[in-house]
């Protein structure tokens, strides 16, 4: 039986009162998409169906370069982490998994899947980090870990992703997503080359280390923390690694990890038209790699990326990217942060699939510019909150997020129980 952290008597009672208003609202959205040749309860069901991950260090509060500063009751290790992830998923019925982070989450494997499974969770994607010195390390990554000039550094680099593989295979994860910092701050500091082919050296030995059932998804990012150059530091690099790598490679597409007018919707179309797509960090940007929270400036970009998964998914049963949300909570509660874009990339998801594609694709063909882009503004300005709330509410959610986990108290009985952490140095949980 599913333990839950928020009382059902209170999800219970505070959709009671919204209950009526609910199904009043998703019988007229069913109607009016009817006379588009839509059924509501199809839409419904593909939308309940959708999970993305929780990244366990999302639930933290976050940090700017300058300094950080901490909510009440702050996680005090990954068994804090996965509860206040059941409370997502409990909430939002579209959060099943959790994203490990090593070193950060590093505890007992059986003791992680023990934890997870009282709730009914699984885990998504192992991430390695050889970005920050954990705390015994030999080799320092000041400059670089899988690309790094000296040989012992990049070894270290490598058994670490290693034992992240072995963690996951205990604990039920498929994948390893592997992003490092590596680059440089200096024209001339290192040699492009040399230090792309330490890199995919190191690579080739975390590829094969990998099961037979796994994958690994590397991911680019433009700058930060290196700010002349980054050793994968764009779509066409990351191509060239899943590429060079094997099968089970695959390129992970992090939407704040772009400069501002690229076309990241195209970018995704690229990546899955040659097979290596494998999956997406879910976020906003506003200049850089802010890892806002996802929708939060450009709702209608999300909706644009999602547009091509549909369509891609229209085309190929078996294609089924990784989803996980990846952003830093500096002025929010985490967890409210994470529930509301759990349900917006849903939104997107849901809006995308009320594109009717036979007009597309004729006004396509027909070089009908205005009625292309109306097939897809149609569909993005449609108000699908029905069907997410009722969604939820079928599966024991909640249709007020927001509402009802304020309503249960859950931020203020978690900090009465963890101890406050001072403020203090930047970077994330």
């Amino acid at each position: 039986m599913t333990e839950h952290i928020i009382d059902p008597s209170t999800v219970d009672a505070e959709n009671a009162k919204r209950e009526a208003d609910l199904r009043r609202d998703y019988e007229s959205l069913g109607e009016r998409l009817e006379r588009r040749g839509v059924a509501i309860d199809a839409i419904k069901a593909k939308v309940a169906a959708f999970s993305v991950a929780v990244p366990s260090w999302g639930v933290g509060t976050g940090g700017t370069r300058f300094a950080r500063f901490p909510g009440p009751g702050e996680p005090r290790d990954i068994f804090d982490k996965i509860e206040d992830c059941a409370v997502i998923a409990q909430l939002t019925q579209a959060t099943r998994t959790i994203s490990l982070h090593i070193p950060w989450d590093k505890a007992d494997p059986n003791r992680l899947k023990q934890a997870a499974s009282r709730f009914n969770l699984g885990f998504d994607a192992m991430n390695s980090n050889t970005f920050a010195d954990a705390r015994g390390q030999i080799q320092s990554y000041k400059f670089g870990s899988l690309s790094a000039a000296d040989a012992a550094t990049r070894q270290q680099a490598i058994e670490h992703n290693l034992e992240c593989i072995e963690i996951g295979r205990t604990i039920g994860s498929k994948a390893l997503t592997v992003w490092i910092g590596d680059g440089s701050n200096f024209p001339g500091q290192t040699n492009f080359t040399t230090q792309f082919e330490h890199y995919l050296d190191s690579m080739k030995a975390v590829y094969a280390a990998l099961p037979d059932d796994w994958r690994v998804f590397t991911e680019h990012k433009m700058y930060e923390p290196a700010f002349y150059s980054s050793v994968v530091q764009d779509w066409g690099t990351n191509y060239i690694i899943a590429r060079e790598l094997g099968e089970k490679a695959f390129c992970l597409v992090d939407l704040g990890h772009h400069a501002p007018n690229v076309n990241i919707e195209m970018i995704v179309a690229r990546l899955a038209q040659f097979g290596k797509l494998g999956g997406f960090h879910f976020n906003d940007s506003k200049y850089g790699d802010d890892d806002l929270d996802a929708g939060a400036i450009d709702p209608f970009r999300l909706f644009l990326v999602f547009n091509e998964l549909v369509d891609i998914e229209s085309r190929d049963a078996g294609f089924r990217p990784a989803h996980m949300l990846d952003q830093s909570h500096n002025v929010t509660d985490p967890i409210e942060s994470l529930m509301l874009s759990a349900a917006d990339v849903q939104r997107a998801y849901a809006q995308a699939l009320l594109v009717d594609r036979k007009g597309l694709k004729a006004a396509q063909e027909a070089n009908d510019a205005l009625a292309a882009t109306q097939a897809l503004r149609t569909a993005f300005r449609t108000d699908v909150e029905p069907i997410l709330a009722m969604a939820r509410f079928e599966a024991g959610g909640a249709i007020d997020l927001l509402a009802t986990y304020r309503a249960a108290g859950y931020r203020q009985k978690v900090a009465d129980i963890r101890p406050a952490v001072e403020a203090g140095s930047s970077g994330i949980v």
